[in-house]
């Protein structure tokens, strides 16, 4: 079974939970990073979305 969840909405969930437990590593700070920038919608939009899903078909050919 496949399911399709925006990278917005997975970023944001992530966020919170790293705010939540406040998490201060390395992992909390790139998740925070990316949905800035997915949330934003700025320039750097678009080189950051081609890395992320070029990692998500990297993941899903693995599996």
């Amino acid at each position: 079974m496949l399911f399709n969840v925006s990278a917005v909405l997975l970023f944001g969930a992530a966020s919170v939970l790293a705010v939540k437990t406040k998490s201060a590593g390395g992992g909390a700070a790139i998740v925070l990073f990316l949905f800035g920038f997915f949330a934003a919608g700025t320039g750097a939009y678009g080189p950051i979305r081609d890395l992320v899903a070029s990692f998500a078909d990297f993941a899903n050919h693995l599996g």
